[in-house]
């Protein structure tokens, strides 16, 4: 299968660069995946398509400001550095840009001399493996002098609204470096209302890293591999997700990250057992889903995996249909655009 299969044109300005207010009223168009038929709705209505009974799975990460800037030991020149992945002891996986300047044994100063890192490896796709030497509340440095990590396309530095708006309003495990934005639409009252319709809000977990937002620069699908993320299924979230598909109820993922932890953990009958891993799985066309019934999702960059995933769910002709069509009918796209429910 060919990357370019999953291509299309999208005008810049159809991507979004602020956040619509309230998070519940952007758009939301709607996908029969088995019909194909698309209608157009706003999200604040997401709940009239579901049913008491249904389970809705949220992904309860929340992004750090992973966001630095650095200065190189002896030289006045801006270093930057995205925090990927906490391996424990003061290392972290990062990308550091320009990577030329951050060669093993590199000193790296943040702030007013608060904090400083030593590159002590290169590894795979350019990333350096950082060792940094802090006193203090390492999480509390990084709130003081990290940035909201969006995503390049969002052409502008961050604002302070950021900082709450980059979140969903249930994130309450810090470690993700990009937000798992399906879940950016919902506000309180919407799930406290989608509670008291019947359905059951259940949390995983997937900390958003590189394996979610790398390029695919392989020309053939299957060529792709996709770096680890840390998962975590908790046994009442399992127990939760297991009784609605016994009472023959929907799984609704929020996201393409909750869709890939549920996928992670299910077995051949669709059941999903507790636990918590590093899940590098990787869906595409030809893939069967086992646990995931219906999608919110937003909208995607062309080639990317997250694109192939809803390809996989409904269909990469009816997909690209309606992407094609979302553009036609102004819809933003996109970490701070518009949704999409896949029933």
């Amino acid at each position: 299968m060919k990357v370019t299969e999953f291509d299309f044109v999208l005008p810049p300005e159809s991507i979004a660069q602020e956040p619509v207010t309230p998070r519940d009223r952007s758009r939301l168009l709607v996908l029969n995946r088995g019909s194909g038929l698309v209608k157009h709705d706003s999200f604040i209505n997401v709940g009239s398509y579901f049913e008491p009974g249904d389970t809705l799975v949220i992904n309860n990460t929340r992004v750090i400001p992973a966001r630095l800037f650095a200065r190189k030991e002896g030289s006045p020149a801006s270093i930057e550095v995205v925090l990927l992945r906490d391996t424990g002891g003061g290392r972290w996986e990062a990308l550091v840009r320009p990577g030329r300047k951050a060669k093993p044994g590199t000193v790296l100063w943040f702030g007013d001399n608060e904090l400083h890192a030593v590159v002590r490896d290169t590894a795979e796709d350019g990333i350096r493996i950082l060792n940094f030497d802090f006193e203090g509340d390492f999480p509390a440095l990084l709130d003081r002098l990290g940035r909201v990590p969006l995503p390049p396309y969002i052409a502008r530095e961050p604002v302070a609204n950021d900082r709450e708006r980059y979140q969903t309003v249930y994130g309450i495990n810090p470690g993700s470096v990009a937000a798992p934005t399906a879940g950016l639409h919902f506000t309180a009252e919407l799930l406290d209302r989608l509670r008291g319709h019947g359905v059951t809000v259940v949390p995983v977990l997937l900390h958003v890293g590189l394996g979610t937002f790398r390029p695919v620069r392989a020309e053939v699908v299957e060529d792709h591999r996709m770096h680890a993320e840390f998962y975590e299924v908790s046994p009442e979230a399992a127990a939760a997700i297991n009784e609605a598909r016994e009472r023959g109820k929907r799984v609704i993922a929020v996201g393409t990250t909750s869709a890939r932890t549920l996928e992670t953990v299910a077995g051949a009958d669709g059941l999903v057992k507790p636990g918590r891993g590093w899940s590098d799985i990787f869906i595409y066309p030809g893939y069967r889903f086992r646990a995931v019934d219906a999608l919110i999702t937003n909208f995607h960059l062309p080639r990317s995996t997250l694109l192939m995933l809803v390809s996989a769910f409904a269909g990469r002709e009816r997909v690209l249909a309606a992407y094609d069509e979302a553009v036609r009918e102004g819809y933003r796209f996109y970490s701070y655009g518009d949704a999409m429910l896949i029933i």
